[in-house]
């Protein structure tokens, strides 16, 4: 039995779409037509389509493999089907009670292409392979390993709280950002508009006088002049700056030197290694408790680094416990991972503990990351409030300098 997707209109004539599961497409067809609806289109999920009416249609192929799911929704379906299994539900019906449960018709219809593989006689994360896009090879791993050591159920409860924890701590950081950067942008804003449109129609009843006009005032007025007839080429020469950018870091080599220049960076270069270490730490504990052996954890952990130097130390390290090394003196050796990750993962190598120690290391690392940015956001409140306010402070004195000025001679 395989998953359909289906468009089909109603009796008022309304057009209709949904997921069903048959035996084939003339069987989905057979269904709508006992629902009272007319089919227009009937896709199998698997790839092969049908489109006409009831006396017509024609199938090919259509790849429907590809969709992404956000972390939100991964940790929910995660979280539902581990229920599921631990009660002892089969493994098929699992799938299909968490497709039924969905009000998303992609997620549920991604489900129900898993279901089809399982009922095909494949493993979960052979099903799970063919939508790369939204089961990374992380997720991947540990269902294979929860597979082969018989405690599915445990390794996918494990795995949406690892889900949950990351969706929490990346809303905590963007929650963290939102105030400041809104702040800033309003700032920006109020101040160009000043510019644009304000300090034009002031600074316009001096532009009889025959006095030299103060400097501060002049470059008020030259600054007005450039933002209203040049602004808005400005901004779109930096909206074409960020896209080319873009274009450019495409290229392996760009990327690498833009990536080795964050990390000397001051400030940045800190806040990059550590999210990428907690997102290490903690990738490699949940690896590594899931019984995923230590070289495929290595290998699958340093994927999830954002910065290519620390992929490539990571790299390095696997490369090194491939060759009979510790993987304390191999991340020691490394030299891109914080003091504190490599002491607790020497300490974990030492009694046994190595899991343990990594999810210790990622709290600690999240928990020193969230500290940097509430700091730098602190700080960037006041330093934008402290901006506007000269801005306007500087705008108020080149427009009354001249007045000031001018009363002083009467």
């Amino acid at each position: 039995m395989g998953a359909y997707s289906y468009r089909a209109l109603n009796e008022t004539g309304k057009a209709v779409k949904g997921i069903l599961e048959g035996d084939s497409e003339r069987q989905v067809r057979s269904q709508l037509r006992a629902k009272k609806l007319k089919p227009l289109e009937v896709i199998s999920i698997t790839g092969k389509a049908s489109k006409g009416n009831e006396d017509s249609s024609f199938s090919g192929m259509r790849s429907r493999w590809g969709k992404r799911l956000n972390t939100r929704d991964l940790s929910l379906i995660t979280r539902q089907l581990a229920s599921l299994v631990r009660s002892g539900l089969p493994l098929d019906e699992a799938l299909h009670a968490t497709a039924r449960q969905q009000n998303k018709q992609n997620i549920k219809q991604i489900l129900l292409q898993v279901r089809t593989k399982v009922l095909e006689g494949f493993s979960l994360a052979q099903a799970l392979g063919e939508n790369p896009a939204a089961f990374n090879e992380m997720y991947r791993a540990l269902v294979r390993a929860g597979e082969s050591s018989g405690y599915l159920g445990p390794v996918l409860e494990r795995l949406a709280d690892y889900t949950q924890t990351s969706q929490q701590v990346q809303q905590r950081l963007k929650m963290a950002m939102i105030y400041p950067v809104v702040l800033l942008v309003i700032s920006m804003s109020v101040i160009a508009a000043l510019m644009a449109f304000v300090v034009p129609k002031l600074v316009g009843i001096f532009a009889h006088s025959q006095r030299d006009l103060p400097p501060l005032t002049q470059a008020l007025i030259v600054t007005s002049d450039f933002v209203v007839n040049y602004g808005i080429y400005c901004v779109i020469a930096l909206i074409g700056l960020v896209f080319g950018i873009k274009r450019l870091l495409r290229n392996e080599n760009r990327l690498r030197t833009w990536h080795s220049w964050q990390l000397r960076l001051p400030v940045i270069g800190n806040l990059v290694r550590q999210i990428n270490s907690a997102r290490f730490a903690a990738t490699l504990s949940l690896l590594s408790s899931s019984g995923v052996p230590l070289l495929q954890a290595l290998n699958i952990a340093g994927q999830v680094m954002s910065n290519k130097l620390l992929q490539e130390s990571c790299e390095q390290v696997a490369a090194a416990v491939r060759e009979g090394s510790s993987l304390y003196r191999a991340m020691e050796n490394a030299g891109t991972f914080p003091p504190l990750l490599v002491q607790l993962v020497s300490s974990g190598e030492a009694n046994g503990t190595l899991p343990q120690q990594l999810d210790n290391a990622a709290q600690d690392q999240e928990r020193e990351l969230e500290m940097m940015l509430g700091m730098a956001m602190g700080l960037l409140e006041p330093l934008t409030i402290v901006f506007m306010g000269l801005a306007v402070c500087l705008i108020v004195m080149a427009i009354l300098q001249p007045i000031f000025e001018m009363n002083s001679l009467i």
